[in-house]
């Protein structure tokens, strides 16, 4: 799996993932707990151990080299009984973790260990830029502000042009209707002879 590097100059390192299937030996282990047998119990036991142990440790040595891969590695163990059986032996998790550097994960578990390293990579990574991250904060402040600046401008203008055309309105005609208020209305009969005799003048073509 490909995780960002810690290290500037390399872009990501390999983290191994490797998939161990003792089945057999789990197997054999369960058979034991259902015929109670205590000695079979421990020799199944200890077989399993023994697996876990040695696969860790070929883990360890195959695959895991820094600083082309991350300084740890994990064992998949395909089925959540196996995995439980493994994970509640703590002695066991505890070594291959001190020793060789390997996590185990189950089916249920692989998705959240995956999802927590990619959430504390990005953290990683945005530590990494936050130089950037402050340059970008910067220049969108700036552009902002002009935005700001702009649209203020923008008001005040539209205030104006609002405010002369209430002036428009209210005061000139208020005005104009005082110069016309001396003026006789024409009845409706008086308005249609005036109109239509004005029409009648108009010069044809």
């Amino acid at each position: 799996v490909k995780i960002p590097s810690k290290d500037s100059d390399t872009e990501y390192v390999y983290m191994p993932i490797d998939s161990k299937f003792p089945l057999e030996r789990y197997a054999a282990l369960q058979d034991a707990y259902e015929q109670g047998d205590a000695a079979a119990i421990s020799a199944a036991s200890a077989q399993l151990e023994a697996f876990i142990k040695e696969n860790a440790k070929s883990i360890r040595e195959k695959y895991i080299d820094p600083p082309h891969t991350t300084e740890f590695g994990v064992m998949f163990l395909p089925t959540e009984g196996l995995y439980a059986e493994v994970v509640r032996r703590t002695e066991l998790v505890s070594y291959i973790s001190s020793k060789y550097h390997i996590n185990v994960a189950g089916p249920s578990t692989v998705s959240a260990l995956l999802n927590s390293l990619q959430m504390g990579f990005k953290t990683l990574a945005i530590q990494k830029r936050s130089g950037e991250v402050w340059q970008l904060l910067g220049a969108v402040k700036t552009e902002f502000d002009k935005f700001e600046t702009c649209l203020t401008q923008t008001q005040n203008r539209l205030d104006q042009a609002s405010r002369e055309l209430d002036k428009l309105v209210g005061t000139r005609t208020r005005a104009i209707r005082r110069r016309l208020k001396s003026v006789t209305e024409l009845s409706e009969a008086e308005t249609e002879r005036v109109l239509g005799a004005a029409e009648d003048d108009e010069p044809t073509s």
